[in-house]
Protein backbone atom coordinates (compact mmCIF):
# COMPACT_ATOMS: atom_id res chain seq x y z
CA UNK A 1 0.00 0.00 0.00
CA UNK A 2 1.05 3.56 -0.98
CA UNK A 3 0.73 6.03 1.50
CA UNK A 4 -1.37 9.53 0.64
CA UNK A 5 1.77 10.89 0.10
CA UNK A 6 3.16 9.09 -2.91
CA UNK A 7 -0.30 8.51 -4.51
CA UNK A 8 0.27 10.88 -7.32
CA UNK A 9 3.56 8.36 -8.11
CA UNK A 10 0.77 5.83 -8.53
CA UNK A 11 -0.90 6.45 -11.51
CA UNK A 12 -1.06 9.14 -14.13
CA UNK A 13 -1.31 11.91 -12.35
CA UNK A 14 2.61 12.10 -12.61
CA UNK A 15 3.48 15.05 -15.05
CA UNK A 16 5.01 13.38 -17.99
CA UNK A 17 2.34 11.24 -18.92
CA UNK A 18 0.70 14.26 -19.41
CA UNK A 19 3.39 16.14 -21.24
CA UNK A 20 3.80 15.92 -25.20
CA UNK A 21 4.63 12.57 -26.87
CA UNK A 22 8.08 13.77 -27.87
CA UNK A 23 8.87 15.62 -24.09
CA UNK A 24 7.18 12.87 -22.46
CA UNK A 25 9.17 9.90 -23.97
CA UNK A 26 12.48 11.86 -23.94
CA UNK A 27 11.59 12.78 -20.09
CA UNK A 28 10.80 9.26 -19.48
CA UNK A 29 13.96 8.19 -20.73
CA UNK A 30 16.16 10.69 -18.80
CA UNK A 31 14.49 9.42 -15.72
CA UNK A 32 14.61 5.63 -16.44
CA UNK A 33 18.76 6.46 -17.13
CA UNK A 34 19.48 8.32 -14.33
CA UNK A 35 17.67 4.97 -12.54
CA UNK A 36 19.81 2.49 -14.33
CA UNK A 37 22.69 4.52 -13.25
CA UNK A 38 22.04 4.64 -8.98
CA UNK A 39 25.66 2.61 -9.15
CA UNK A 40 27.14 6.19 -8.96
CA UNK A 41 25.20 6.85 -5.73
CA UNK A 42 26.36 3.79 -4.45
CA UNK A 43 23.03 1.68 -4.66
CA UNK A 44 22.18 -1.00 -6.76
CA UNK A 45 19.65 -0.65 -9.27
CA UNK A 46 18.40 -3.42 -9.65
CA UNK A 47 16.68 -2.94 -6.30
CA UNK A 48 14.01 -0.74 -7.55
CA UNK A 49 12.08 -2.47 -10.50
CA UNK A 50 12.60 -0.37 -13.07
CA UNK A 51 10.49 -1.49 -15.62
CA UNK A 52 11.94 -2.20 -19.33
CA UNK A 53 11.96 0.88 -22.17
CA UNK A 54 9.76 -1.80 -24.04
CA UNK A 55 6.90 -1.42 -21.84
CA UNK A 56 6.87 2.38 -22.62
CA UNK A 57 5.22 2.02 -26.36
CA UNK A 58 2.99 -1.50 -25.22
CA UNK A 59 1.51 -0.03 -21.53
CA UNK A 60 2.10 3.65 -21.21
CA UNK A 61 -0.05 3.77 -18.01
CA UNK A 62 1.35 0.75 -16.57
CA UNK A 63 4.97 1.85 -17.77
CA UNK A 64 4.37 5.69 -15.69
CA UNK A 65 2.82 3.84 -12.83
CA UNK A 66 5.91 1.03 -12.16
CA UNK A 67 8.80 4.11 -12.96
CA UNK A 68 6.97 6.07 -10.45
CA UNK A 69 6.74 3.53 -7.94
CA UNK A 70 10.97 3.26 -8.56
CA UNK A 71 11.72 6.77 -8.45
CA UNK A 72 9.64 7.30 -5.12
CA UNK A 73 11.93 4.66 -4.10
CA UNK A 74 15.11 5.53 -4.92
CA UNK A 75 14.96 8.94 -3.58
CA UNK A 76 13.70 7.38 -0.46
CA UNK A 77 16.82 6.21 -0.52
CA UNK A 78 18.83 8.98 -1.62
CA UNK A 79 17.07 11.12 1.29
CA UNK A 80 17.02 9.29 4.14
CA UNK A 81 20.09 6.24 3.17
CA UNK A 82 19.68 2.77 2.30
CA UNK A 83 20.16 1.31 5.45
CA UNK A 84 17.81 2.38 8.36
CA UNK A 85 20.60 0.78 11.36
CA UNK A 86 23.08 -1.55 12.25
CA UNK A 87 23.67 -3.37 15.55
CA UNK A 88 26.43 -1.71 17.29
CA UNK A 89 26.58 1.22 15.06
CA UNK A 90 25.53 4.00 17.46
CA UNK A 91 27.88 6.47 15.80
CA UNK A 92 25.38 6.50 13.02
CA UNK A 93 22.30 8.97 13.92
CA UNK A 94 19.95 10.36 11.14
CA UNK A 95 17.47 13.11 11.78
CA UNK A 96 15.03 12.13 8.93
CA UNK A 97 12.52 14.52 10.26
CA UNK A 98 14.74 17.24 9.42
CA UNK A 99 14.39 16.28 5.85
CA UNK A 100 10.69 15.07 4.88
CA UNK A 101 9.92 12.91 1.96
CA UNK A 102 6.91 14.84 1.18
CA UNK A 103 7.93 18.02 -0.87
CA UNK A 104 10.34 16.17 -2.44
CA UNK A 105 7.81 13.40 -3.66
CA UNK A 106 5.48 16.20 -4.55
CA UNK A 107 8.02 17.88 -6.64
CA UNK A 108 9.16 14.39 -7.96
CA UNK A 109 5.87 14.10 -8.95
CA UNK A 110 5.11 17.32 -11.01
CA UNK A 111 8.70 17.82 -12.19
CA UNK A 112 9.01 18.38 -16.02
CA UNK A 113 12.47 16.23 -15.43
CA UNK A 114 12.40 14.17 -12.36
CA UNK A 115 15.61 12.70 -12.91
CA UNK A 116 16.51 16.09 -12.24
CA UNK A 117 15.11 15.97 -8.97
CA UNK A 118 17.04 13.04 -8.38
CA UNK A 119 20.50 14.54 -9.42
CA UNK A 120 19.90 17.14 -6.74
CA UNK A 121 18.52 14.47 -3.82
CA UNK A 122 22.15 12.84 -4.07
CA UNK A 123 24.24 15.73 -3.79
CA UNK A 124 22.63 16.65 -0.58
CA UNK A 125 24.85 14.95 1.63
CA UNK A 126 27.74 16.18 3.07
CA UNK A 127 31.00 15.46 0.70
CA UNK A 128 28.60 13.76 -1.59
CA UNK A 129 30.45 15.48 -4.83
CA UNK A 130 34.24 14.38 -3.86
CA UNK A 131 32.58 10.64 -2.51
CA UNK A 132 30.94 10.11 -6.22
CA UNK A 133 33.66 11.18 -7.98
CA UNK A 134 36.00 8.70 -5.99
CA UNK A 135 33.18 6.22 -6.28
CA UNK A 136 33.47 6.55 -10.18
CA UNK A 137 37.25 6.51 -9.86
CA UNK A 138 37.25 3.29 -7.90
CA UNK A 139 34.58 1.57 -9.84
CA UNK A 140 37.33 1.71 -13.17
CA UNK A 141 39.50 0.63 -10.87
CA UNK A 142 37.69 -2.08 -9.92
CA UNK A 143 37.45 -4.47 -13.03
CA UNK A 144 41.58 -4.09 -13.04
CA UNK A 145 43.43 -7.06 -11.72
CA UNK A 146 47.36 -7.71 -10.63
CA UNK A 147 49.48 -9.78 -9.47
CA UNK A 148 50.14 -10.04 -5.46
CA UNK A 149 53.47 -8.89 -4.35
CA UNK A 150 55.54 -11.76 -2.07
CA UNK A 151 56.77 -10.62 1.23
CA UNK A 152 55.88 -8.30 4.12
CA UNK A 153 55.56 -11.04 6.93
CA UNK A 154 58.44 -10.30 8.62
CA UNK A 155 60.99 -6.78 8.78
CA UNK A 156 63.47 -8.19 6.56
CA UNK A 157 60.70 -8.59 3.86
CA UNK A 158 60.37 -4.18 3.80
CA UNK A 159 61.51 -3.25 -0.02
CA UNK A 160 64.00 -0.32 0.57
CA UNK A 161 64.43 2.48 -2.30
CA UNK A 162 67.39 1.09 -4.20
CA UNK A 163 66.82 -2.27 -3.94
CA UNK A 164 66.86 -4.98 -6.92
CA UNK A 165 64.68 -7.98 -7.16
CA UNK A 166 63.38 -9.59 -10.17
CA UNK A 167 60.19 -10.66 -9.13
CA UNK A 168 59.19 -7.89 -6.42
CA UNK A 169 59.65 -5.06 -8.39
CA UNK A 170 58.12 -5.95 -11.57
CA UNK A 171 54.85 -7.01 -9.62
CA UNK A 172 55.44 -3.38 -8.17
CA UNK A 173 55.57 -1.40 -11.07
CA UNK A 174 52.77 -3.39 -12.55
CA UNK A 175 50.35 -2.64 -9.28
CA UNK A 176 51.21 1.43 -9.62
CA UNK A 177 51.05 1.60 -13.12
CA UNK A 178 47.15 0.75 -12.12
CA UNK A 179 46.21 3.71 -10.43
CA UNK A 180 49.37 5.89 -11.00
CA UNK A 181 49.66 7.18 -14.49
CA UNK A 182 53.55 7.94 -14.26
CA UNK A 183 54.76 4.55 -13.76
CA UNK A 184 56.10 2.57 -16.58
CA UNK A 185 55.99 -1.12 -16.40
CA UNK A 186 59.01 -1.93 -18.66
CA UNK A 187 61.05 0.19 -15.97
CA UNK A 188 62.88 -2.66 -14.96
CA UNK A 189 63.91 -4.42 -11.61
CA UNK A 190 65.31 -1.79 -9.85
CA UNK A 191 63.42 0.36 -7.05
CA UNK A 192 64.17 3.58 -8.53
CA UNK A 193 63.97 6.90 -7.55
CA UNK A 194 60.71 7.64 -9.88
CA UNK A 195 58.93 4.55 -8.45
CA UNK A 196 59.34 5.43 -4.87
CA UNK A 197 58.20 9.00 -5.77
CA UNK A 198 55.14 6.98 -7.01
CA UNK A 199 54.73 4.67 -3.68
CA UNK A 200 54.86 7.87 -1.41
CA UNK A 201 52.07 9.27 -3.45
CA UNK A 202 50.50 6.04 -3.14
CA UNK A 203 51.11 5.74 1.13
CA UNK A 204 49.98 9.30 1.38
CA UNK A 205 46.57 8.66 -0.20
CA UNK A 206 46.43 5.66 2.23
CA UNK A 207 47.08 7.95 5.18
CA UNK A 208 50.28 5.85 5.76
CA UNK A 209 53.99 7.42 6.53
CA UNK A 210 54.83 8.73 2.96
CA UNK A 211 58.83 7.18 3.41
CA UNK A 212 58.92 4.75 0.16
CA UNK A 213 59.33 2.24 2.64
CA UNK A 214 57.32 -0.97 1.33
CA UNK A 215 57.05 -2.91 4.59
CA UNK A 216 53.77 -5.20 5.78
CA UNK A 217 51.51 -2.19 6.50
CA UNK A 218 52.04 -0.85 2.56
CA UNK A 219 52.27 -4.10 1.00
CA UNK A 220 48.65 -4.90 2.69
CA UNK A 221 47.79 -1.98 1.46
CA UNK A 222 49.15 -2.51 -2.67
CA UNK A 223 48.14 -6.20 -2.27
CA UNK A 224 44.47 -5.10 -1.70
CA UNK A 225 41.84 -6.13 -4.29
CA UNK A 226 40.73 -2.44 -6.21
CA UNK A 227 37.51 -3.50 -5.67
CA UNK A 228 37.56 -3.57 -2.01
CA UNK A 229 37.08 0.46 -1.29
CA UNK A 230 33.90 0.16 -3.57
CA UNK A 231 32.29 -0.75 -0.32
CA UNK A 232 34.12 1.81 1.42
CA UNK A 233 32.70 4.37 -0.52
CA UNK A 234 29.28 3.26 -1.18
CA UNK A 235 29.05 3.03 2.93
CA UNK A 236 30.19 6.39 3.27
CA UNK A 237 27.85 7.92 0.86
CA UNK A 238 25.19 6.50 2.78
CA UNK A 239 25.68 7.08 6.13
CA UNK A 240 25.78 10.59 5.35
CA UNK A 241 22.24 10.23 3.89
CA UNK A 242 20.18 12.36 6.70
CA UNK A 243 22.75 12.61 9.01
CA UNK A 244 21.95 14.56 12.37
CA UNK A 245 23.39 17.67 12.24
CA UNK A 246 26.67 18.34 14.54
CA UNK A 247 26.17 19.72 17.42
CA UNK A 248 27.42 23.20 18.52
CA UNK A 249 28.55 22.34 22.23
CA UNK A 250 31.99 21.18 22.96
CA UNK A 251 32.45 17.76 22.54
CA UNK A 252 35.08 15.20 21.55
CA UNK A 253 35.05 13.09 18.14
CA UNK A 254 37.42 10.15 17.90
CA UNK A 255 37.70 8.49 14.53
CA UNK A 256 38.49 5.31 15.03
CA UNK A 257 39.26 4.10 11.50
CA UNK A 258 41.39 7.11 11.17
CA UNK A 259 42.89 6.86 14.87
CA UNK A 260 42.55 10.82 15.40
CA UNK A 261 40.93 12.01 17.95
CA UNK A 262 39.33 15.94 18.04
CA UNK A 263 37.60 18.66 20.26
CA UNK A 264 35.41 20.24 18.44
CA UNK A 265 33.20 23.46 19.71
CA UNK A 266 31.12 25.67 17.71
CA UNK A 267 32.73 23.95 14.11
CA UNK A 268 36.17 24.35 15.06
CA UNK A 269 38.77 21.87 15.68
CA UNK A 270 40.73 23.52 19.06
CA UNK A 271 42.61 19.90 19.60
CA UNK A 272 43.90 17.15 17.50
CA UNK A 273 45.87 14.54 17.90
CA UNK A 274 46.92 10.95 17.15
CA UNK A 275 44.92 8.10 19.15
CA UNK A 276 45.63 4.04 19.83
CA UNK A 277 42.33 2.15 18.97
CA UNK A 278 42.03 -1.31 19.51
CA UNK A 279 43.42 -3.90 17.38
CA UNK A 280 41.16 -6.06 14.83
CA UNK A 281 41.32 -9.05 17.26
CA UNK A 282 39.56 -6.41 19.94
CA UNK A 283 38.05 -3.66 18.13
CA UNK A 284 37.05 -0.47 19.73
CA UNK A 285 33.39 -0.56 20.21
CA UNK A 286 31.43 2.84 18.50
CA UNK A 287 30.01 4.74 21.64
CA UNK A 288 28.01 7.73 22.22
CA UNK A 289 29.01 8.84 25.91
CA UNK A 290 30.21 11.81 27.91
CA UNK A 291 33.57 12.26 29.98
CA UNK A 292 32.56 12.60 33.15
CA UNK A 293 35.61 12.53 35.65
CA UNK A 294 39.98 12.72 35.52
CA UNK A 295 41.72 9.87 37.36
CA UNK A 296 45.18 11.08 38.22
CA UNK A 297 47.54 8.41 38.41
CA UNK A 298 45.79 5.63 37.88
CA UNK A 299 45.86 2.09 38.92
CA UNK A 300 44.86 -0.76 36.59
CA UNK A 301 43.08 -4.00 37.88
CA UNK A 302 43.72 -6.03 34.51
CA UNK A 303 40.91 -7.49 33.10
CA UNK A 304 40.63 -11.11 32.44
CA UNK A 305 40.91 -10.90 28.62
CA UNK A 306 44.06 -9.50 29.31
CA UNK A 307 44.94 -11.25 31.42
CA UNK A 308 44.99 -14.44 29.47
CA UNK A 309 46.16 -13.10 26.22
CA UNK A 310 48.69 -10.74 27.66
CA UNK A 311 50.06 -10.85 30.82
CA UNK A 312 49.94 -14.68 31.17
CA UNK A 313 52.83 -15.37 28.46
CA UNK A 314 54.80 -12.02 30.26
CA UNK A 315 54.50 -13.94 33.56
CA UNK A 316 56.20 -17.08 32.44
CA UNK A 317 58.76 -15.38 30.74
CA UNK A 318 60.04 -13.21 33.98
CA UNK A 319 57.57 -12.64 36.45
CA UNK A 320 60.47 -10.64 38.56
CA UNK A 321 60.35 -8.45 35.48
CA UNK A 322 56.58 -7.86 36.01
CA UNK A 323 56.77 -7.15 39.57
CA UNK A 324 59.49 -4.41 38.24
CA UNK A 325 56.90 -2.94 35.93
CA UNK A 326 54.41 -2.48 39.02
CA UNK A 327 52.66 -5.56 38.87
CA UNK A 328 50.76 -7.42 41.91
CA UNK A 329 48.94 -10.93 41.80
CA UNK A 330 46.45 -11.67 44.20
CA UNK A 331 44.52 -15.02 45.21
CA UNK A 332 40.94 -14.28 46.99
CA UNK A 333 41.25 -16.27 50.43
CA UNK A 334 37.72 -16.53 52.33
CA UNK A 335 36.94 -13.38 50.46
CA UNK A 336 39.90 -11.16 50.80
CA UNK A 337 42.38 -10.21 48.52
CA UNK A 338 45.76 -11.75 49.72
CA UNK A 339 49.23 -10.43 47.42
CA UNK A 340 51.33 -13.14 46.29
CA UNK A 341 54.71 -13.43 45.09
CA UNK A 342 54.35 -14.02 41.23
CA UNK A 343 58.35 -15.64 41.19
CA UNK A 344 56.30 -18.86 44.05
CA UNK A 345 53.54 -19.43 41.28
CA UNK A 346 54.17 -22.05 38.61
CA UNK A 347 53.21 -19.96 35.46
CA UNK A 348 53.78 -22.67 33.37
CA UNK A 349 51.14 -24.91 34.84
CA UNK A 350 48.52 -21.84 34.88
CA UNK A 351 45.44 -22.39 32.34
CA UNK A 352 44.57 -19.36 30.15
CA UNK A 353 40.75 -19.98 30.94
CA UNK A 354 41.30 -20.79 34.60
CA UNK A 355 43.77 -18.03 36.04
CA UNK A 356 43.00 -17.96 39.71
CA UNK A 357 44.18 -14.60 40.83
CA UNK A 358 43.76 -11.30 40.29
CA UNK A 359 46.17 -8.51 38.81
CA UNK A 360 46.88 -5.30 39.06
CA UNK A 361 49.22 -2.47 38.15
CA UNK A 362 50.08 0.27 40.50
CA UNK A 363 50.78 3.80 39.27
CA UNK A 364 53.88 5.04 37.78
CA UNK A 365 55.65 5.67 34.83
CA UNK A 366 55.24 1.91 33.77
CA UNK A 367 51.69 1.83 34.57
CA UNK A 368 49.81 0.67 31.47
CA UNK A 369 47.13 3.68 31.34
CA UNK A 370 50.02 6.26 32.05
CA UNK A 371 49.24 9.03 34.04
CA UNK A 372 45.99 10.21 33.49
CA UNK A 373 42.93 8.30 32.97
CA UNK A 374 39.84 9.76 30.97
CA UNK A 375 36.66 8.26 32.94
CA UNK A 376 34.02 7.88 29.80
CA UNK A 377 30.75 5.25 31.61
CA UNK A 378 29.92 2.64 29.50
CA UNK A 379 29.28 -0.97 29.58
CA UNK A 380 32.55 -1.74 27.40
CA UNK A 381 34.86 -1.07 29.85
CA UNK A 382 36.01 1.78 27.33
CA UNK A 383 38.05 4.66 28.79
CA UNK A 384 40.48 7.47 26.72
CA UNK A 385 44.04 7.26 28.51
CA UNK A 386 47.53 8.25 28.66
CA UNK A 387 50.19 5.54 27.47
CA UNK A 388 54.39 4.69 28.75
CA UNK A 389 54.74 3.68 24.93
CA UNK A 390 54.91 7.34 23.41
CA UNK A 391 56.61 5.58 20.25
CA UNK A 392 53.90 4.39 18.67
CA UNK A 393 52.08 7.64 17.90
CA UNK A 394 54.59 8.09 15.03
CA UNK A 395 53.05 5.15 13.31
CA UNK A 396 51.28 4.80 10.50
CA UNK A 397 48.87 2.28 11.96
CA UNK A 398 47.86 2.58 15.48
CA UNK A 399 45.52 -0.07 15.64
CA UNK A 400 47.43 -1.68 18.97
CA UNK A 401 45.28 -1.43 21.70
CA UNK A 402 42.50 -4.36 23.88
CA UNK A 403 39.64 -1.81 22.90
CA UNK A 404 40.43 1.39 24.94
CA UNK A 405 41.55 4.77 23.46
CA UNK A 406 45.65 5.68 24.07
CA UNK A 407 46.16 9.45 24.12
CA UNK A 408 48.87 11.32 22.08
CA UNK A 409 48.49 14.66 23.92
CA UNK A 410 46.77 13.85 27.45
CA UNK A 411 47.98 16.60 29.07
CA UNK A 412 46.17 18.96 25.92
CA UNK A 413 42.94 17.28 26.45
CA UNK A 414 43.16 17.65 30.61
CA UNK A 415 43.71 21.29 29.77
CA UNK A 416 40.41 21.66 28.22
CA UNK A 417 38.48 19.21 30.31
CA UNK A 418 39.41 21.16 33.49
CA UNK A 419 38.44 24.32 31.52
CA UNK A 420 36.68 26.55 34.03
CA UNK A 421 37.36 25.01 37.39
CA UNK A 422 39.06 27.27 39.45
CA UNK A 423 42.22 26.24 41.46
CA UNK A 424 42.90 23.19 38.46
CA UNK A 425 45.99 24.87 36.90
CA UNK A 426 48.94 23.16 35.40
CA UNK A 427 51.13 23.40 38.30
CA UNK A 428 48.61 21.62 40.88
CA UNK A 429 48.19 19.43 38.15
CA UNK A 430 52.28 18.79 37.76
CA UNK A 431 52.30 18.51 41.80
CA UNK A 432 49.91 15.85 41.97
CA UNK A 433 51.00 14.00 39.18
CA UNK A 434 54.54 14.08 40.41
CA UNK A 435 53.02 12.85 43.95
CA UNK A 436 52.09 9.50 42.27
CA UNK A 437 48.89 9.10 44.80
CA UNK A 438 46.06 7.85 42.73
CA UNK A 439 43.22 10.58 42.89
CA UNK A 440 40.32 11.45 41.10
CA UNK A 441 37.91 14.62 39.82
CA UNK A 442 34.66 15.01 38.43
CA UNK A 443 34.59 17.13 35.41
CA UNK A 444 32.31 20.83 35.98
CA UNK A 445 31.66 20.90 32.06
CA UNK A 446 30.51 17.69 30.71
CA UNK A 447 31.34 16.97 27.58
CA UNK A 448 30.33 14.59 24.57
CA UNK A 449 32.03 12.09 23.69
CA UNK A 450 31.58 10.15 20.10
CA UNK A 451 33.46 7.29 18.66
CA UNK A 452 32.61 6.70 15.09
CA UNK A 453 34.13 4.61 12.26
CA UNK A 454 34.52 6.97 9.36
CA UNK A 455 37.02 5.53 6.88
CA UNK A 456 36.55 7.90 3.52
CA UNK A 457 37.08 11.33 5.13
CA UNK A 458 36.95 14.54 2.92
CA UNK A 459 39.19 17.50 3.66
CA UNK A 460 39.44 20.35 1.52
CA UNK A 461 37.77 18.77 -1.64
CA UNK A 462 40.53 15.89 -1.35
CA UNK A 463 38.66 12.15 -0.24
CA UNK A 464 41.07 10.53 2.52
CA UNK A 465 40.87 6.74 2.56
CA UNK A 466 41.93 4.72 5.52
CA UNK A 467 41.57 0.83 5.29
CA UNK A 468 38.38 -0.92 7.15
CA UNK A 469 40.12 -2.66 9.85
CA UNK A 470 37.14 -3.76 11.00
CA UNK A 471 34.69 -4.80 8.57
CA UNK A 472 32.76 -2.51 9.21
CA UNK A 473 32.18 -0.75 5.89
CA UNK A 474 31.77 -4.33 4.02
CA UNK A 475 29.35 -5.36 6.86
CA UNK A 476 27.55 -1.86 5.84
CA UNK A 477 27.92 -2.86 2.26
CA UNK A 478 26.19 -5.96 2.63
CA UNK A 479 24.01 -4.09 4.27
CA UNK A 480 22.66 -2.06 1.64
CA UNK A 481 22.17 -5.06 -0.60
CA UNK A 482 20.59 -6.72 1.73
CA UNK A 483 16.14 -7.30 0.69
CA UNK A 484 14.86 -3.99 1.74
CA UNK A 485 12.31 -4.01 4.62
CA UNK A 486 9.39 -2.24 4.92
CA UNK A 487 10.59 1.41 5.68
CA UNK A 488 8.20 3.71 7.34
CA UNK A 489 7.24 5.97 4.52
CA UNK A 490 5.51 2.69 3.01
CA UNK A 491 7.10 2.48 -0.23
CA UNK A 492 9.39 -0.28 0.41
Amino acid sequence: MLLPAFAALAGLPFRLAQAQPDARAAGLARLAARLRGLDTDGLNPADYGIPPDEMMASDLAGYVEQIGRSAARALTDLLHGRVASLPGRVDIVRDRAALPLEPWLAELSNSADPAGVLDRASLLPPDAAALKAALAEARQRAALTFSPIPGGAAISDTIEPGAWDSVKIPLLRARMALTDPGVRRDGGNGYDPSLVEAVKRFQAAEGLEADGRIGRITLAALNRPLAAQLAQFRAALDMRRAAAAEPTERRIEVNVAHQRLAVIEAGRRVLEMNVIVGKPARPTPMLRVRLTAIQFNPRWGVPIRNMREDLLPRFRRDPRAMMEKGFRVYSVVNGQAVEVDPTTIEWSRIHPDRIPYVIRQDAGEANALGRIKFVIPNGEDIFMHDTPDRHLFRRPDRAFSSGCIRLEKPMELLDVAVTGMPGWDRARIDKLLAEKVTAGVGVRQVMPVRLHYTTAVVEDGRVLLRPDIYGLDDAYARAMDAPPRLASAGVR
